[in-house]
């Protein structure tokens, strides 16, 4: 008849209308042809044989598949806070730099062979708690003054963001060296510094606010397009694995590959090397693989970036909670008078006169005490609600600012209100973001528009 299809087919259908009774003709399905691809089984139904009901629990694993779905996607898709991994970025590296510059003059007496923490004495306890350092591999004042001017070069690379990946190892091993050989030296804030320091290694806190994002921004191209040639990556990258290679062949204190190290079963030399290979593998698939490979590898560095950012929230939470939990067991933090103490030692009194004042008001002294106390204990709670956060975050921010002057320890308050930074919304920062560049557009004028 011209339709296509069997001439036996509608003869059937009709039969089968007519003679069937009324009722199963109500609820018989047209003999429709299924899409190709898909098979040929009627909708869900009374005419299955089942109740409708039973489309249920398939319906809820498909609501948990999509929920895993968007969840998966939204953890491999998006590198979450750009602009706070930056703050990271920017805030322990000048925190890191400034205590370099200062402490310059002391340097030997710090860190150096002149310290009375011997070299004989940190190799011993390096052995016994597994950490790394590589001032322990000689005591020779020629390879300590190159590991110091490297910790500060690293510091201010990392600062501008340049080569962000590259030099967040090399500013983890300086941090690490110099902290590990001399472990008395520090105010609270190098504990800090010390573990952000490793997690930094794993962030892209180069996204924004950077060299590496500038020089990106220059050379973007197509979409699908590989990068351009970088000569100096390869370079650097090269020099650095040609570094480590000697080292490892040397047999150097803390490069084994399953010994002591940052996890267990797993040595420092080993992580070295994994890190050094990751970063080859990453530029060749940029490179030569655009496709599927360039994606797969994509997707795990955004996981592991966020990953790392949930590990520095959940670090920060765990210094305010145990910071403040251990407070409340105090005597003197209950009874309101614990800041008293501090401002009468000399150690603690840059101001004097200033610490004095304060000290002598009792009705402030027992408001810090408290409200220090209920602030760090409650910042936990107060993640979820936006604008209690916020006015809590102001106030710590205000707690270390206050301690820095009053107290004179900047570099442990710097370092801590660079963590906090991990909690300021996306929305100021962008606004700060844009006030600077205003005002550097205002101060270098020419430069803007050469580079416009």
């Amino acid at each position: 008849m011209g339709t296509g299809l069997p001439t036996t087919t509608v003869p059937a259908q009709s039969r089968t209308e007519r003679t069937g009774p009324p009722t199963q003709a109500r609820t018989t399905w047209p003999a429709v042809p299924p899409p190709p691809g898909l098979p040929a089984e009627p909708p869900p139904g009374p005419a299955t044989g089942g109740p409708a009901t039973q489309t249920r629990p398939r319906t809820d694993e498909t609501r948990i598949e999509r929920a895993f779905g968007n969840a998966f996607r939204r953890v491999t898709g998006t590198a979450f806070a750009p602009y706070q991994s930056a703050v990271l970025r920017i805030g322990f590296a000048a925190t890191w730099l400034f205590f370099l510059l200062r402490e310059w003059p002391y340097r030997h007496e710090l860190y150096g062979p002149h310290g009375p923490w011997s070299g004989d004495m940190a190799r011993r306890l390096l052995d016994g708690n597994e950490a790394f350092s590589v001032l322990t591999w000689t005591d020779n004042r020629g390879w300590f003054e190159l590991v110091y001017g490297l910790a500060v070069v690293a510091g201010a690379l990392l600062l501008v963001g340049w080569r962000t990946r590259t030099m967040s190892v090399l500013f983890m091993v300086g941090v690490l060296s110099l902290q590990n050989r001399s472990i008395f030296i520090g105010d609270g804030g190098d504990n800090v510094l010390h573990l952000m320091a490793i997690y930094l290694v794993l962030t892209r806190c180069g996204q924004v606010w950077s060299l590496d994002a500038r020089r990106a921004a220059k050379r973007a191209g197509p979409p699908g397009g590989g990068p351009e040639r970088d000569v100096t990556g390869l370079v650097l990258w090269a020099v650095l694995g040609l570094f480590l290679a000697v080292a490892q062949v040397l047999g150097l204190s803390g490069l084994s590959w399953f010994g002591p190290g940052p996890f267990p079963n797993v040595g420092w030399g080993l992580m070295f090397w994994v890190l050094w290979l990751s970063h080859g593998v990453w530029w060749a698939a940029r490179r030569y693989a655009p496709g599927e490979p360039r994606t797969v590898l994509d997707m795990i560095g955004k996981l592991i970036h966020n990953g790392a950012l949930l590990v520095i929230v959940v670090e920060v939470c765990l210094i305010y909670a145990t910071a403040g939990w251990y407070k409340i067991q105090g005597s003197r933090w209950q009874d309101g008078t614990a800041v008293y103490y501090p401002m009468h030692l000399d150690y603690f009194s840059p101001w004097p006169e200033l610490s004095r004042v304060l000290a002598d008001n009792g009705l402030m002294i027992m408001l810090i005490t408290y409200g220090t106390v209920i602030v760090q204990v409650a910042f936990p709670f107060t993640l979820f609600n936006r604008r209690l956060k916020n006015v809590l975050l102001v106030a710590m921010i205000c707690e270390h600012l206050s301690i820095a002057f009053l107290l004179g320890l900047p570099f442990f308050s710097l370092a801590m209100i660079t963590a906090d930074a991990v909690f300021l919304p996306t929305v100021f920062l962008v606004w700060l973001g844009a006030r600077i560049t205003s005002v550097r557009d205002r101060v270098l004028p020419r430069r803007t528009a050469v580079r416009e």
